[in-house]
């Protein structure tokens, strides 16, 4: 479907009682449910003023009224900025500023933190009532839907305009491609849905007719039950969450499970196959970005034959890749249509990602870290990924990251983070047996967490705003 508009109305038409959203405990909405309660929210923003074009703000957890505002707003012809629930006024008014947001629709919960930051007009969903007698304008496929902004990784926040045809993209892929998901499905998200995979997982469901499950957050200790409760077929994670699921106490009822496709990005390659061996069932890893959607990934063809190389797969259908001067490169349609009130980062289509690669000769993509994520130490470049990953092969390491400190000698040294049970000296030898000397931590920072992005991984430029090099205590 060009539009997700007329995806909606025609799962509504295609499944009208088989249940869409599942949203745990115990919400559950059909297809034509979700139809007509966001047409009723449509008509409930229009009354409230909100007109095609517009921009408006959604901050809310993960419940109901998220994905039933969104297709609301779509259906007005305007657009939402998704908040991140974590945000504080700095952060909450540079997306609301710069995303020049006329509105926002939010909970109780939120009030004092917008009204002191004097946020546009807000419409709380407790007083947000459905209203009858909505008519569908036509809807433009090209016109934007979200203004989504980028987890902050490397700097501050970026708005990338998305529209229908972004979405629609991502989920016709999945569709359409591997891991064909069908009505037959149940997928399961635990993201926040203001971060973008709780939405394309919105979108897949809809365009397959499979019943998506969502979680309040990612729990670690409870996610697999959660799996098993609601037969869940499929799931995508991300970050962190691969390692911290496998780090929990094994189940006897660990493979007692009905799941048949777990797509991961950044799935460790040291700890692949156990991933798979204690589960029972395979992990594909999947690339992409807020800016260009899902662009690469591994399927049934490449699997086995992969499985703890790192390699991230081929490209997508309609996705094209390369590399320039080792930096990947992507293009085809279906991207973002740039970053709000910013110049054009398109060259002739091609996206750069920032991220640093490589292609072999059947096309398959191996993923080799950051460009801003290498450390420079006395002339030898070191990418922290590779430390991170011999840090998070240690039975005592819950979570790591490493980062580049600067040092007068060596122009930068080598600082490792860590939620880890293991002491310095152990991870050092540990380090020592297993990299070259200059790779091995020098400085060492033990702390009960690690602030984390919306997508689970490492907010690695909090991390080098913390302070000077020096190793604390565990």
């Amino acid at each position: 479907m060009a539009d997700l508009v007329t995806a909606l109305r025609e799962a509504a038409r295609r499944w009208p009682a088989t249940t869409a959203w599942t949203f745990d405990p115990d919400t559950h909405l059909t297809f034509a449910e979700v139809d007509s309660l966001t047409s009723g929210y449509a008509q409930a923003l229009r009354d409230k003023g909100i007109r095609a074009g517009d921009r408006v703000a959604v901050l809310l957890r993960n419940q109901p009224e998220f994905p039933l505002v969104w297709f609301a707003l779509m259906k007005l012809g305007a657009a939402m900025i998704p908040l991140n629930v974590k945000y504080r006024s700095v952060d909450a008014t540079h997306v609301l500023q710069s995303s020049g947001a006329v509105a926002v629709v939010t909970t109780e919960e939120f009030r004092p933190l917008l009204e002191s930051i004097g946020a546009p007009a807000t419409h709380y969903v407790e007083t947000l009532v459905c209203q009858p007698g909505f008519v569908q304008q036509p809807v433009n496929p090209d016109h934007t839907v979200n203004i989504q902004y980028t987890s902050g990784t490397t700097g501050r926040p970026k708005g990338c305009v998305l529209s229908h045809r972004y979405w629609s993209q991502i989920g016709g892929s999945m569709v359409e491609g591997f891991p064909n998901l069908n009505d037959q499905d149940t997928m399961l998200t635990a993201q926040p849905f203001h971060y973008i995979d709780p939405q394309w997982n919105v979108v897949a469901a809809l365009l397959s007719g499979a019943r998506l499950v969502v979680l309040d957050g990612f729990h670690p200790s409870s996610f697999w039950a959660k799996v098993r409760e609601h037969k869940v077929t499929y799931f995508y994670c991300l970050g962190a969450m691969p390692a911290l699921l496998l780090k929990m106490p094994s189940d006897p009822a660990d493979r007692d499970h009905h799941v048949r496709v777990i797509q991961s990005s950044a799935i460790p390659p040291s700890s692949h196959a156990e991933l798979e061996r204690r589960w029972g069932v395979k992990w594909y890893e999947a690339f992409g970005m807020t800016e260009t959607g899902a662009d690469i990934k591994i399927t049934d063809e490449d699997h086995d034959a992969f499985v703890g190389t790192g390699c991230l797969g081929r490209p997508a259908a309609r996705r094209e890749a390369k590399i320039v001067d080792g930096e990947l490169l992507l293009r085809g349609p279906g991207m973002m249509d740039g970053y709000l009130g910013e110049p054009d980062v398109f060259t002739d289509g091609w996206f750069r990602t920032g991220d640093r690669a490589r292609i072999d000769d059947d096309g398959r993509v191996y993923h080799l870290g950051r460009i801003k994520d290498t450390i420079r130490r006395s002339g030898e470049n070191i990418a922290a990924h590779e430390v991170e990953e011999v840090l998070m092969s240690h039975p005592g390491v819950q979570l790591a990251a490493v980062i580049g400190v600067p040092d007068e000698i060596r122009g930068e040294e080598v600082k490792a983070f860590l939620v880890a049970t293991a002491a310095e000296s152990e991870l050092t030898e540990y380090c020592s047996q297993r990299l070259a000397s200059f790779k091995v931590p020098r400085f060492w920072e033990f702390r009960d967490d690690l602030p984390r992005t919306p997508s689970e991984r490492v907010a690695k430029e909090q991390l080098r705003r913390a302070g000077q090099p020096g190793s604390e205590p565990s």
